[in-house]
């Protein structure tokens, strides 16, 4: 009893004391990748700053020999006393006999660990050589699994500088954040030594063995890039070996601040739970965020690995070199990194018009953040294992989307200026939220401070409806709900228009519920004439909705029609609809109308997003009005039958980028509302692949479209398909390829089919990061990937831990119903499987599934949607 109460005071705490912080690290590990384990010692140069008989850090998973623990102060060995693993907590105190001398002392420990297969700490990848299957070992620290490598003060603020040495098998790669200084080789082992590295927080240290092939270059400062992938895939990274050395220069110009390591490696690795992890000098990626192959890759995997790679070496900078203070600031981090990207990825490809597809990141923002279960952008952390599930679209997109809504406030000059002020100033520092909007305050004299807290600080944004009411424009904000419950925030909202032409601007701070305009101040035609549009939020700048009352609706209608609208806006019109449509404030009918005036659209992200959006039409239709289906499926073939036709099955010669991903979406919508022409053309040239892999008939850019369109017609008694494309999946070793094909598989109709690839996906063919490719199943196999789900979880629950990962099991599945009984069935299954980690999740899912019922209720309700899709499924375009 006595020793559960000497303890006491250290657990349950979101954070370690502060009586002590560490200065530097001096950490030896030897992992043997045969028995899966590795054995380790760390010295940790440690300030002690009060009085203290206790030193408290962060283990977890770790075998700590009590003998080997030491602190020593000039040269006087402290004697440990008592040496506790608390678990719960993910701590070890350290008990000593006398209070600890006041000044800088040393720590020693020994400790030994398992390389897991749960793609966190220090962990096990497999790939193979020569057909002969090997270990890696890997790390991966962020956010809080550095305390399963070695006992370490696991918490960004805790920053300190680092000298690693490896002992590793001698014909083996061996990578760590810094540059080898020294090997020495003894046999069959050999010892490396690194540089120190320069102050750094423990999530960014990393550590990589395994065999390797790598390309290099040189940046013209001299800083060796260089890109590590599996032997034989060597060619395969130097498209984001040129995408680094060019991002590197960008950033060192943009910031005002070189990069402040002497290397830059990338490494893929097989096995690996994130998209990439930003480590300082050792950047770790899946495979298919770096590696791009000119043959077999897509023209969407290209740019996928230019802006992964983008966004992490945004992170050098934003996260490395200055670092948030804690997790509550992990938006600044990944917020920044992701608007960023788009910056670099837009100088180095301007052809791919990426800050128009910014869009979809910020339409991800705004769908999670319409849910009443959504958190604010900072949020408060208790405890290590609720920071996983903030890795989300809030921390990401509504992060980089209220950064570009700051940038075009404040202007992309005055910006940059403050973004390199805050760099230098916090520079090898830790900074929170406010010390960000300090310096923009600084810079700009605009009152950044107030304008954002609202931002970040609440939960959701507001939609702002807008009327006319004389000759007056009348705004009034309030919080936009999915659940058409009403929210009780209010923001200080930025808000532009345009009126007639893009040369007709005005733009106000809306800083009160209500807020009205002179319309002749806007140097607008005549309101009354029903050619005069008026457009909010200019180009979709603004991280809110919009709702225009029945006329200002009609008129933006017809501005579609006429094609007045920027790209831009033509996608936010849609966008804000269909959002509104969801929420039961705007009728399905009128959704269907507005979408038939994009008829003649051409654009790839808004033609992107109208696909996206008919395919969850077609959904919630099948739930609420299954009687009109055929009609839906068949106006939603009319509206991407032309352009589908311009563009065609093959590539032209010196085509763009756009069109290649364009092509694949369109065909892949038309196979999938059953049009037969594409289905059957589809089916004439995956046989010629299957004789001739090799054959131009199906390029990559294709093959996703081809797939979904051959499970089309599967099932039980026509296996033929499924079959043939589990046998290519085995066959290929090139990752994206996997992927497209996990990802179509379960577009399968067969609730059958859909069972037996739900099995598929657990066994060892399947690598378990790939899993959650295979998850957003047919709405005909949801209730089997329901009770499936319930059958595996347990050993879901096992293999994956408190990672991320599982939480994408549970959005896919559950969030496809639409039935108030499923919710309930749903919170009931897990009520006694609870765990912090999927909390939050679990509850956006369920009430997703109160949205989807509430907006099939109100379709049933609509009295003219039969004679609507009717009329618009029988157009003539």
């Amino acid at each position: 009893m006595e020793q559960k109460q000497k303890f006491s005071q250290f657990k349950g705490q979101p954070r370690l004391p502060k009586f002590a912080i560490p200065k530097h690290y001096d950490l030896k590990l030897k992992p043997d990748l045969t028995a899966r384990k590795f054995t380790g010692a760390v010295i940790i140069s440690v300030d002690v700053i009060s009085d203290t008989k206790f030193l408290v850090l962060n283990t977890a998973e770790l075998s700590v020999n009590p003998n080997s623990v030491k602190f020593t102060s000039n040269e006087k060995v402290v004697e440990a006393v008592d040496v506790e693993m608390c678990e719960e907590d993910e701590i070890m105190v350290v008990e000593f006999k006398e209070s600890l001398p006041l000044g800088v002392g040393v720590l020693s420990v020994d400790f030994e660990g398992t390389l897991n297969d749960k793609m966190k700490g220090f962990y096990r990848s497999t790939y193979e050589h020569n057909g002969e299957k090997k270990n890696m070992a890997v790390t991966q620290f962020e956010p809080a699994d550095a305390r399963r490598c070695f006992p370490c003060w696991d918490e960004p603020a805790c920053k300190a500088t680092f000298k690693i040495t490896l002992e590793v098998p001698s014909e083996l790669v061996a990578l760590s954040n810094m540059p080898v200084i020294e090997e020495k080789i003894n046999g069959n082992l050999k010892t490396v030594y690194y540089q120190e590295s320069p102050i750094m927080s423990t999530y960014l240290v990393a550590v990589v063995v395994g065999l390797f092939d790598y390309v290099e270059d040189h940046t013209p400062d001299g800083i060796t890039v260089r890109v590590y992938c599996q032997v034989g895939k060597v060619n395969q990274g130097k498209f984001a070996l040129d995408v680094a050395v060019k991002t590197l220069g960008l950033y060192k110009e943009y910031f005002e601040v070189p990069y402040s390591l002497p290397k830059l490696d990338m490494i893929a690795i097989p096995d690996f739970a994130a998209g990439a992890m930003e480590n300082y000098g050792l950047v770790t990626y899946r495979e298919t965020a770096l590696l791009y192959d000119d043959k077999h890759s897509a023209a969407a995997n290209k740019q996928r690995v230019a802006t992964v790679v983008a966004h992490e070496l945004a992170h050098q900078w934003f996260g490395n070199l200055v670092t948030m203070e804690w997790w509550t600031h992990l938006w600044l981090n990944e917020g920044f990194a992701t608007w960023v990207s788009y910056l670099a990825t837009d100088s180095l490809f301007p052809e791919w018009q990426i800050w128009t597809q910014f869009l979809e990141e910020s339409t991800e923002g705004l769908r999670l953040d319409g849910l009443a279960e959504s958190h604010p952008i900072e949020v408060d952390i208790n405890h290590a294992r609720e920071i996983d599930e903030i890795f989300d679209a809030i921390s990401y997109r509504k992060g980089a989307s209220v950064i570009r809504m700051l940038q075009s406030y404040l202007g992309p000059k005055c910006f940059q200026r403050a973004l390199a002020s805050y760099i230098n100033r916090y520079a090898c520092s830790n900074a929170k939220t406010e010390d960000l909007w300090s310096v923009l305050q600084e810079e700009s004299g605009e009152p950044v401070n107030m304008l954002m807290n609202s931002w970040t600080k609440q939960k959701g944004y507001p939609v702002v409806s807008v009327k006319v009411k004389g000759q007056k424009l009348e705004f009034e904000q309030t919080q936009f709900l999915l659940s058409a419950s009403r929210g009780d925030g209010q923001w200080i909202v930025p808000i532009t228009l345009c009126c007639c032409s893009y040369d007709a601007r005005k733009s106000f701070l809306l800083q009160t519920v209500s807020e009205s305009l002179d319309l002749k101040e806007l140097s607008c035609a005549s309101v009354s004439d029903v050619s005069s549009w008026i457009k909010v939020n200019v180009d979709q700048t603004g991280f809110y909705r919009v709702k225009y009352d029945e006329g200002l609706s009609a008129r933006l209608r017809l501005a579609i029609e006429r094609k007045c609208l920027s790209t831009s806006d033509k996608y936010g019109v849609l966008d804000d609809y269909y959002a509104l449509s969801m929420a039961c404030q705007e009728s399905l009918t009128s959704l269907l109308t507005l979408m038939s005036a994009y008829r003649e659209e051409r654009d790839y992200t808004v033609l992107s997003n109208l696909i996206s959006i008919s395919y969850k039409i077609s959904r919630i239709a099948a739930d609420a009005a299954p009687e009109l289906l055929d009609n839906i499926k068949l106006f939603f073939i009319n509206l991407f039958r032309y352009p589908a036709e311009t563009l065609g099955w093959d590539p032209k010669q010196g085509e763009g980028h756009l069109d290649a991903m364009l092509r694949g979406e369109l065909l892949t919508a038309l196979a999938s509302f059953g049009h037969d022409m594409t289905l059957n053309e589809a089916n004439r040239r995956f046989k010629m692949f299957l004789d001739d892999r090799n054959t131009p008939v199906l390029p990559p850019d294709l093959r996703r479209t081809v797939y979904v369109a051959i499970m089309q017609n599967v099932s039980k008694s026509n296996r033929f398909g499924y079959d043939s494309l589990l046998r290519i999946y085995r066959e290929t070793d090139l990752s994206q390829e996997k992927t497209r094909i996990l990802g179509s598989l379960p577009s399968c109709q067969d609730p059958d089919i859909i069972h037996e690839f739900l099995n598929f996906l657990l066994t060892n063919e399947v690598r378990s990061q790939d899993v959650v490719f295979g998850l957003s199943v047919s709405r005909d196999g949801r209730e089997t990937a329901w009770n499936w789900l319930k059958e595996n979880w347990d050993h879901i629950s096992k293999t994956y831990g408190s990672g991320f990962l599982i939480t994408r099991f549970i959005s896919a599945i559950v969030s496809q119903f639409s039935s108030y009984e499923k919710a309930e069935e749903v919170k009931q299954f897990f009520a006694s499987r609870m765990k912090p980690y999927i909390a939050r999740t679990l509850k956006q899912s369920i009430e997703r599934v109160h949205i989807n019922a509430k907006w099939a209720h109100s379709i049933q309700k609509e009295k003219h949607l039969a004679e609507a899709v009717k009329e618009l499924a029988y157009l003539k375009y």
